[in-house]
């Protein structure tokens, strides 16, 4: 496999991956009416709305754009050209003053969440000289209102409306750029195939949930798996391959003393050596189910096979998660998602519940057993060799480590009494400072006004007891996704 095989540089660049793609739609608007009375006003404008768009890709998007709607019959033909692109997300930007007429059926036709910009060229009028002409070429704003309008009145809710100039505008292009991160998770919630390997783990109840709801809502597909399907592409793996793999495995992790845990020893060379093999069968699975994320949890009973295969995921897991293909332990469904949402956010997403408080410190330690995203990790992440996985049947390799120093961001992903789907999230710090030696993943985690105002606030909400822990802030953008999605979003902290 060439992931493995070609790895010769820094640990850290096994984790780097492209970000990932969004295909975004872009036209302007304004009113032939104005053609023959103003000589190059149209040429113009298209250049202020060609710079626009250079402004577009310069985020590492896909911008398909339509060009210039100036009559309500354009406007009609440009909506069905860009349904039929495939677009995640539509821009309208107003270049000057337009009937709503030219905006309103290429929106509609195109379906797709819809931003309004207006994008001054000029910062002010140059009033000594001013004339209609420069008026015109800055009537950005001016069929704002009128646009919005036509779309509620259609039952079309603006996504947002962005009010700038062209040039040297932070705040615009900051908008722009979430809105293009918005676009990329709006892309492969789409297309999404998430596997479902095994059965929720007995007696979580917050963790069952219909598998339909997720097609529905996202329009992804969820796969139903089999163990034996994993154990087929385990067997298929050469000795070779494995070798291979263990040589990476020695570079990407420490492998320190036992620490105070009696439980977390020093890893075996034969469990590691199994533990490999198994993380190769994982990437087979995944290639083989062309899968962009995955659930599981299988108990496993005295020893037997299933038991040894579902102990030995938590390495091959752990190396997927942080390239991008997001594994939840616990057959945690919604917080695959989640992780899917923070990773294509480019915030990582790490699997995450609240562990011990410190009310000294005023911080709560967030980790989890089991697969973490490894790209984010704080320094070089470490394997333990646990003689007991605690809930869980079985023994091996485990992954310790905390995620970056700096700002971090919750995203749980649950459901209301209704089945709905709601967002909850929340936005604090990682603090540096020891972690406890248990070869699971910790993060010592503070939370405005104070961790036990914090804790009240989540777990009120209703979230489930797994979250996406990401860095960064993001609640902003994660609130721009949930209005578009027409899903409850509710940030908890400050």
């Amino acid at each position: 496999m060439s992931s493995i095989t070609a790895f010769t540089l820094d640990p850290k660049t096994y984790f780097n991956h492209p970000p990932a793609p969004a295909k975004i739609g872009v036209f302007c608007v304004a009113l032939n009416n104005y053609w023959p009375q103003f000589p190059g006003l149209r040429d113009e404008l298209l250049r202020h709305h060609a710079t626009f768009c250079e402004k577009l890709r310069a985020f590492g998007v896909e911008i398909v754009d339509a060009g210039m709607a100036d009559s309500s019959q354009r406007a009609f033909v440009m909506g069905d050209e860009l349904r039929n692109a495939g677009v995640d997300l539509l821009i309208c930007n107003l270049v000057t003053y337009s009937t709503s007429a030219n905006a309103l059926p290429v929106i509609q036709r195109c379906g797709k969440p819809t931003i309004l910009t207006a994008m001054q060229p000029d910062a002010a009028l140059d009033y000594a000289n001013a004339n209609t002409y420069m008026q015109l070429v800055n009537d950005n704003v001016t069929s704002l209102p009128e646009i919005a309008c036509a779309m509620l009145r259609s039952n079309l809710k603006p996504a947002d409306m962005i009010v700038g100039t062209l040039h040297d505008d932070q705040r615009a292009m900051d908008r722009l750029s979430e809105w293009c991160r918005v676009a990329r998770c709006l892309h492969i919630l789409s297309k999404a195939r998430i596997g479902l390997m095994g059965h929720v783990y007995e007696g979580m109840l917050d963790m069952n949930s219909d598998p339909t709801m997720f097609d529905a809502k996202f329009g992804m597909h969820v796969e139903h798996i089999e163990m034996d399907d994993l154990q087929q592409c385990v067997d298929a793996i050469s000795d070779d391959a494995v070798e291979a793999q263990l040589s990476l495995i020695h570079e990407l992790f420490d492998f320190p003393k036992p620490g105070s845990d009696p439980l977390a020893g020093e890893v075996d060379p034969d469990e590691l050596r199994w533990c490999a093999r198994v993380s190769l069968g994982m990437e087979k699975l995944i290639a083989d189910f062309e899968l962009d994320g995955l659930s599981y949890y299988y108990r496993g009973l005295d020893g037997n096979a299933m038991e040894r295969l579902g102990c030995s995921l938590i390495i091959g897991c752990s190396l997927l998660t942080g390239r991008g293909i997001p594994v939840a332990g616990e057959l945690d469904i919604k917080n695959c998602v989640a992780m899917l949402i923070m990773d294509r956010l480019g915030a990582g997403g790490s699997f995450a519940e609240l562990h011990p408080v410190d009310f000294d410190g005023d911080f709560v330690l967030v980790g989890h057993d089991g697969p973490h995203h490894i790209g984010i990790a704080q320094g070089k992440p470490v394997l333990r060799g646990l003689s007991v996985l605690h809930g869980k049947r079985g023994r091996g390799p485990s992954v310790e480590f905390a995620i970056c120093n700096g700002p971090i961001t919750l995203l749980g992903l649950t459901q209301t009494h209704d089945g709905r789907f709601k967002f909850v999230v929340a936005e604090g710090q990682s603090l540096p400072g020891m972690i406890p030696a248990t070869g699971n993943t910790n993060t010592r985690g503070k939370f405005a006004p104070d961790v036990r105002t914090f804790l009240e606030k989540w777990s009120l909400e209703g979230p489930t007891h797994h979250f996406a822990l990401g860095i960064g802030h993001q609640a902003n953008v994660i609130a721009k996704l949930a209005d578009v999605l027409g899903i409850e979003c509710v940030t908890v902290t400050p």
